[in-house]
């Protein structure tokens, strides 16, 4: 295992720089933390750069378990001093471990399968939001995941903590142009279903099943009115409440989930 000291050396330095999404996107790298996040990431085979960890980490029974399965799969790791660690962590209370990852760039045909299912996020700016309606579309199987350009950066540290490790589970399209991506899964047969206040039918009473594509619009506007007239129909959450609307991650779970249901 190499070791590091010094807060100078160019692996510490690109790890740093990780934290804004502009130097991602440039080095086509990004890093995620904890022991249950890294673990995922290799059994995922995912193309990992390299594996740091604190002295503190690489000593305890859980950090020689997973140091063991990073060895055999010939992974480059480095040992730090606990308080560089915590100098290079985004976290409140590193647990010592943390993975360079490669960025993988899919296309939107890796999205389509016998099942393709698919979700669709337009303008979701809320970290936990993303995070959390990546993991459920895992959950409930979805094919994959596309993501407009006006979304939160699918790589910053509070989306991935929120994907639970979903991230590595399920395939994602970064969308320069949504209103073609939309054009293009509609010409797969794929019909297309948009939350929306002025839904003309409940959720419930249409026919997402397997065959079908989501979308959830921004935490604050929803979804724009150029991707609404995009869909194939626009659906409504019936709120019989005072509440003028619900939060963007509890919307799409009711509509994922409604595929589920409808499936099984």
């Amino acid at each position: 295992m190499n070791k590091i000291t010094s807060n100078q050396n160019p692996l510490i330095k690109e790890i740093k720089s990780l934290k804004e999404k502009k130097h991602r996107e440039a080095k086509k790298l990004f890093f995620i933390e904890g022991i249950r996040f890294v673990e995922e990431a290799l059994k995922a085979e995912t193309d990992i750069e390299r594996i740091i960890v604190s002295e503190t980490f690489s000593q305890s029974k859980g950090g020689i378990e997973v140091l063991s399965q990073a060895s055999k799969k010939n992974y480059e790791v480095y040992e730090v001093p606990d308080k560089l660690f915590n100098e290079i962590s985004d976290t409140d209370s590193p647990q010592g471990i943390l993975a360079v990852i490669k960025i993988k760039r899919n296309r939107l045909d890796d999205l389509f399968d016998n099942n393709s299912f698919i979700v669709i996020l337009d303008s979701i700016q809320d970290p936990g939001n993303m995070g959390t309606i990546i993991r459920t579309a895992d959950a409930a199987g979805a094919a994959g995941v596309i993501i407009s350009r006006g979304c939160v950066d699918l790589y910053n540290p509070k989306v991935l903590r929120s994907t639970m490790g979903s991230i590595f589970h399920i395939p994602f399209y970064l969308s320069d142009n949504l209103i073609e991506s939309i054009a293009t899964i509609k010409s797969r047969g794929i019909k297309t279903y948009a939350a929306h206040l002025k839904g003309t039918a409940n959720y419930y009473e249409v026919d997402i099943d397997s065959c079908s594509a989501i979308i959830v619009g921004n935490e604050a506007n929803g979804i724009s009115d150029e991707v609404a007239n995009s869909a194939d129909l626009l659906v409504k959450i019936p709120m019989p409440g005072r509440a003028e609307s619900l939060n963007a991650s509890v919307a799409a779970s009711l509509l994922i989930y409604e595929a589920v249901r409808r499936r099984e």
